[in-house]
């Protein structure tokens, strides 16, 4: 399967919030694009009218957002962490790790790159550390190659 047409595992969560997205841009951002370039339009000669220029590229801008949610969805497989092990790291496994440079603890949570953000926690199964950590067990120790050199990181826990 081409990367263009390859799953894209969502949460049931965040396939929701992509459909509110959705509806939200067809039935408020659409109709307000479409506005405000009837009224660039009105103001007169369109070969010269910078307004009406930043109107419709906004608009294709807007369009283009639905259309990229829009395909998300159609490769979209909801997954739940109830149905995955706790084995090993899968997507969706919560992973205390313990970061032996910084002699800390981390705990992150494997998802798709759609769903990723480091301020909740969420990193990618595609991102250096995650692809490092998939199919690793309690104990197990991985090397992450970052900015600053190698990263290891003892993997403490891994739940759901």
């Amino acid at each position: 399967m081409s990367e263009n047409n390859s799953i894209i595992y969502l949460t049931k969560g965040r396939f929701q919030e992509i459909e509110k997205e959705i509806e939200h841009l067809k039935k408020v951002e659409r109709p307000l694009a479409s506005q405000r370039v009837g009224i660039a339009r009105d103001h007169g000669d369109l070969s010269e009218n910078a307004e009406y220029d930043a109107a419709k590229e906004e608009q294709q801008l807007l369009e283009n957002r639905i259309l990229s949610l829009e395909k998300i969805l159609l490769r979209a497989q909801i997954i739940h962490s109830n149905d995955l092990p706790n084995d090993k790291v899968y997507i969706l496994s919560k992973v205390k790790l313990f970061d032996k440079k910084k002699k800390k603890e981390v705990t992150y949570m494997l998802v798709s790159q759609e769903e990723a953000n480091i301020e909740k926690g969420k990193i990618s199964i595609s991102s250096p550390l995650g692809k490092s950590l998939l199919g690793k067990k309690v104990g197990e120790t991985v090397e992450v190659k970052a900015p600053v050199g190698i990263i290891e990181y003892k993997i403490l826990e891994i739940g759901k």
